[in-house]
């Protein structure tokens, strides 16, 4: 089965983003060893993506090419008449069953990148299997959570703990309760 991994930033007061959805303040620290987090790694160890519409539009507007291109791409959403393009396909109901459908599927892993809401749903419904949390050296105040709403109780296991120069730490978690 393969496995579903949230991997994402937040700050250190659990925020993903400001409230309008920009992460610009994840440009903001000193990476004078240029290092990627592990980034590349991890992005050739998937071949799917997953997303909430919000974290899609936000993506969009940045003006740049698609950066997921070459993976199979969902984008979850409520809103009714989207059109699938090029690059990703938008699913509207049963997201639940859909992600359980897609891990069943031969592939490398699944990355979801988020937002608050889908991270809820998913984490919720046990289809998340490991996370690796990147907290950065900022707070926010207020801004979207990682999580939105009740989650369920269950045990996770710190698996790796990493420290960088920029003041950056990563926490990867495997679902233990399961």
């Amino acid at each position: 089965m393969r496995k579903v991994t949230l991997y994402i930033a937040q700050s250190l007061d659990g925020k993903i983003a400001r409230m309008n959805g920009d992460v610009d303040w994840l440009d903001q620290f000193s990476n004078a060893e240029n290092e990627d987090y592990g980034y590349s790694s991890f992005l050739e160890s998937v071949d799917t993506t997953l997303m909430g519409n919000r974290t899609y539009e936000k993506i969009h507007s940045f003006g740049i090419d698609f950066p997921y291109a070459g993976k199979e791409n969902y984008v979850f959403t409520r809103q009714k008449g989207k059109h699938d393009t090029d690059f990703v396909k938008f699913i509207g109901d049963d997201v639940a069953s859909f992600v359980q459908g897609i891990k069943q599927e031969h592939g490398k892993g699944i990355w979801l990148i988020g937002g608050g809401e889908i991270n809820s749903l998913l984490y919720n419904e046990g289809l998340i299997d490991e996370i690796y949390l990147f907290t950065m050296p900022v707070t926010l105040g207020e801004g979207v959570p990682l999580f939105s709403g009740r989650l369920v109780e269950r045990q996770l296991k710190l698996i790796e703990l990493s420290s960088y120069s920029s003041g950056v730490i990563c926490k990867k978690y495997r679902i233990v309760d399961e």
